[in-house]
């Protein structure tokens, strides 16, 4: 069974894309990360949507690759200009190894089961360099109650659930995890910080975690 294809929702939310949409906003969280990079930083930006990180950091004047497997989010970064953009799967990115500084992936990695986390990361790994940094977002344990109590879902793998949920991404497997879970998932990581935050919605929990690569 395939798992990792949320990307067929958010391509079709890509190409209807309103200005003013909150996807089009840089988080915060972003740009105290990146704050204190080298200018000649190369970062990549993988699951970038329609760009509200990548195009935030080209502005800054680094260099950004921006990865996703949704055509459309891309198009939309194209449209922008400044950034290049490329078209592929998070767990089969095609790159050398180390050859980024950093890797941000926002609301990205956990569209799938286990082995998808655990390939993705791996991914990760291989393209940063020693002593790269890493920021991503994963869903919290302590978010998938508020999921169950909204829709019905079942479990199809360890800690991977769809729900009955048209019209959302729901529909396709979100992985939740505790903090136990997350840390093993990312051998050959250093955690820097992990911190179990609720996004704009009471009950949104997700993992904001900053790694170093060993």
């Amino acid at each position: 069974m395939k798992t990792d294809t949320a990307d067929q929702h958010w391509n079709a939310q890509w190409a209807g894309i309103k200005a003013g949409s909150k996807w089009l906003t840089p988080e915060d969280a972003v740009k105290t990360w990146a704050a204190d990079f080298g200018k000649d930083a190369r970062i990549l930006d993988l699951g970038a949507g329609v760009g509200r990180h990548a195009l935030w950091l080209a502005s800054r004047g680094f260099d950004i690759t921006a990865l996703d497997a949704a055509p459309e989010g891309l198009a939309e970064i194209n449209k922008a200009g400044g950034v290049e953009t490329v078209l592929a799967r998070m767990e089969k990115l095609p790159f050398e190894d180390h050859t980024f500084d950093h890797v941000l992936s926002w609301n990205v990695i956990y569209h799938g089961d286990e082995d998808i986390l655990l390939r993705t990361i791996a991914e990760i790994r291989r393209v940063l360099k020693p002593g790269g940094s890493y920021m991503g977002t994963v869903l919290s344990k302590r978010r998938l109650p508020h999921e169950q109590a909204k829709y019905p879902g079942r479990e199809i793998s360890r800690n991977a659930w769809v729900f009955d949920a048209p019209g959302t991404d729901k529909i396709h497997p979100h992985y939740f995890c505790s903090a136990a879970d997350l840390l093993a998932l990312f051998s050959g990581f250093e955690c820097l910080k992990l911190e179990d935050r609720e996004h704009e919605k009471p009950g949104s929990y997700h993992w904001h975690v900053t790694m170093e690569r060993l």
